[in-house]
């Protein structure tokens, strides 16, 4: 039918194959799993034409292909193909939100100041200290360290804490970063949150590595308690020097 070919011929431009492509996986992502003609019928496309799509997400390993629902089957005919969002998928959604807060933060650095991209940072980890505080309190002086590591945990940080190979003191290690793409243009993510582990735990930190700036994983050395000082005294963050790059950091 010359409508539906025309159609068809007018999304092949690259743009907006590229452009119809990510609508399709977004829809993975948020209603999957679903099928090649439920697909079709959201965005508007032939058959050959999600076919199309749908074979060169899963070329690039964005989507998989999941057996039939058992309530879908359709009788003696072929069970339907189910399409799904691969961890590689979404991984690459998350990146596309970090590019969007990127670009915010460097508007507002641009149009504000780099103070303000500060207190946005002080701010966003304010509300993770405040979630943490009652748990790591609660729990006693020797513990604190292993319950904030649980806490990140629980927020996907993947976070574990034991003593420091170097001795005198404790080790935090976060084995995973939402944020590390964000933090590493704007290292006030990670200062802001080195402050409130400081604050969290009642002694000073210093940040040893961090994700963002390349390295495995983010190491904080933890001093003990009998380094805060005397009580009510305000904690300590040490800077560290990256010997290779020459950057300072938290």
């Amino acid at each position: 039918m010359p409508p539906i070919k025309g159609r068809e011929q007018a999304s092949r431009s690259p743009g907006s194959e590229r452009d119809t492509r990510a609508r399709v996986a977004r829809l993975i992502l948020e209603h999957g799993p679903v099928t090649a003609s439920a697909l079709g019928e959201r965005v508007g496309l032939t058959p050959a034409a999600v076919r199309r799509h749908l074979d060169a997400l899963l070329a690039e390993g964005m989507i998989e292909v999941r057996r039939a629902r058992p309530q879908a089957r359709r009788g003696r005919g072929r069970p339907a193909k189910w399409f799904a969002i691969t961890d590689a998928g979404r991984s690459a959604f998350v990146h596309a939100y970090d590019d969007l807060a990127t670009s915010a933060l460097r508007y507002l650095a641009e149009t504000v100041g780099e103070e303000a991209v500060a207190g946005f940072a002080r701010r966003q980890i304010g509300d993770l200290e405040r979630r943490y505080r009652p748990v790591v309190h609660a729990a006693p002086a020797p513990q604190r360290v292993r319950k904030l590591a649980e806490a990140l945990s629980a927020d996907g940080y993947a976070a574990s804490a034991g003593r420091s190979p170097a001795g005198g003191g404790e080790q935090l290690c976060q084995h995973h970063c939402p944020v590390a793409h964000v933090a590493a243009e704007f290292p006030q993510l990670c200062e802001a949150e080195t402050e409130a582990f400081s604050r969290l735990l009642g002694t000073p930190v210093q940040r040893l590595a961090t994700i963002a700036h390349g390295d495995g994983v983010c190491t904080t050395h933890v001093s003990p308690r009998s380094l805060a000082g005397s009580r009510g005294a305000t904690p300590e963050v040490t800077e560290t020097h990256h010997e290779e790059s020459g950057r300072t950091s938290l």
